[in-house]
């Protein structure tokens, strides 16, 4: 018969053997995991301090909260995972939006939901104060002498906006026309527009005065942010850099706002020192313009700063009306990086911000050349025929009797020639039109488009290693 210690022994041994089991169990899962200290992120900093214009403050925008998830590798937030390092590569950096009353609403939004979200310092000048998406519009007009205002005609949409606001406005005030060769000279919103592009660089210094860069966009703008922040890390801000795509009115030669236009620091004090001491006769000179980016040019021109032509980084149209092929002021787009798009639809915002963020998430590309969005975006082995689209061939082809017009008389003319790569055909006029390039276009009622594939492909083909090293616009 057991003593009794011995039968405590045999007791207690079990609960002894049990909780060993346990712990040589839990002890490798818990070093699976880092320790809290390992595991953390250093507290954040506190919110920067909002953008101020006029004694104004801009809402920052919360980040949403989002569920705790297990997370075994480096932490990043949401927003660090959308937009990767662009809020710290542009904190030098103040972009401004130039818009107006009459289109803010339906533009704005959507650059807020995509570019914007990830710049840290930008603001937007109108005509017209308001709050969109969460955000302030600030009108910059403001700036403008009265005396200019009560006798420039263009002024009298403005003062009724103060007067009545946007729900004011008649079928005449927003003006639907079209834009033609010098703009929409029948919409009183762009007539008034020009008068925003010198007292918003004052504006812009106002807001932040240390920024190396000012960037310069309208509301259908699109920026490659990524291509930007690259591009001026090879520039120096301490020169008076004045950037942009080049179009030309009469003797002046300046940079296109739709693309955006590049200011550095020196050049914007140097344009304030000048406004400063000329504003009078600087609103005289913008009353005999017709564009404002023109009135921008002169202004700088007369401290000494002349555009660098910045073409193919910075676009004047969509991604899917360029040809990238083709030469322009003895350039060609392919090994470029794209920096800048104009004439953006919101549904055209959308898909490159789509795109990009897929291109950029990766990891595997620090630049997006015209030859990616090219390869990847606009030809993507889908180019083959379109009805209801031009494909914006631009050599008509004449029929000789006995063969008439039609879709198919027009592709195998095209067929035909060597050097025809895409035709399209009007089916209203009968034109036949062919393009020794390749675009992709836009739609168009009543219009086919066809391309040679195998001839695109062959094209495409050769062009695939063309890049031994990436293109640059420097001076």
């Amino acid at each position: 018969m057991l003593s009794s210690p011995r039968r405590w022994l045999l007791f207690i041994s079990p609960l002894i053997t049990l909780a060993l089991i346990f712990y040589a169990f839990r002890a490798p899962v818990a070093s699976l995991n880092p320790t809290r200290a390992e595991s953390s992120r250093p507290a954040p900093e506190s919110d920067p301090e909002p953008l101020v214009v006029q004694g104004e403050k801009a809402p920052v925008q919360p980040e949403p909260q989002q569920p705790a998830a297990v997370n075994y590798g480096p932490r990043i937030s949401e927003h660090e995972a959308r937009c990767g390092r662009l809020e710290r590569d542009m904190d030098d950096i103040l972009v401004v939006v130039k818009t107006g009353a009459t289109e803010a609403q339906e533009k704005i939004p959507i650059q807020l939901k995509t570019g914007l979200q990830c710049v840290p310092h930008f603001v937007i000048f109108s005509d017209y104060d308001e709050k969109i998406s969460g955000v302030q519009v600030y009108d910059i007009l403001q700036n403008v002498t009265e005396e200019t205002m009560r006798k420039e005609p263009e002024f009298q949409l403005y003062k009724k906006l103060q007067s009545v606001g946007r729900e004011g406005l008649t079928k005449e005030d927003w003006g639907e026309d079209g834009n033609g060769p010098f703009g929409k000279t029948n919409n009183p919103g762009w007539k008034l527009d020009k008068w925003k592009f010198l007292p918003m660089t004052d504006g812009a210094l106002e807001v932040k005065p240390d920024a190396k860069w000012f960037i310069f966009i309208e509301p259908d703008t699109y920026m490659v942010w990524q291509n930007l922040v690259n591009w001026l890390d090879h520039l120096d801000h301490t020169r008076s850099y004045y950037l942009g795509s080049p179009m030309q009115m009469e003797d002046m030669l300046f940079g296109y706002g739709g693309s955006g236009v590049i200011l550095s620091n020196k050049a914007m004090n140097r344009l304030h020192a000048h406004r400063s001491e000329a504003q009078d006769e600087l609103e005289q000179m913008t009353a005999t313009e017709w564009a404002g980016d023109c009135v921008l040019a002169r202004a700088l021109e007369a401290t000494h700063i002349y555009l660098t032509w910045a073409w193919p980084m910075m676009m004047t149209t969509r991604p899917w009306e360029i040809d990238h092929f083709s030469e322009q002021y003895a350039k060609q787009p392919w090994c470029y990086p794209a920096v800048s798009y104009h004439h953006m639809s919101v549904e055209d915002i959308e898909a490159m911000w789509q795109f990009e963020r897929r291109w950029f998430r990766s990891g595997k590309n620090a630049l997006l050349l015209h030859a990616d969005v090219y390869r990847e975006l606009i030809h993507n082995g889908t180019l083959g025929y379109k009805d209801d689209w031009d494909n914006l061939s631009g050599a008509e082809i004449v029929f000789e009797p006995p063969t008439m017009p039609s879709v198919d008389a027009c592709a195998d003319a095209c067929a035909q020639n060597h050097e025809c790569l895409q035709y399209a055909y009007n089916k209203s006029t009968g034109t036949c039109k062919h393009s020794a390039s390749t675009v992709n276009g836009v739609e168009s009622g009543g219009v086919a488009s066809g391309w040679i594939t195998h001839r695109v492909q062959r094209l495409l083909k050769n062009f695939q290693s063309s890049c031994p090293q990436v293109e640059y616009i420097f001076d």
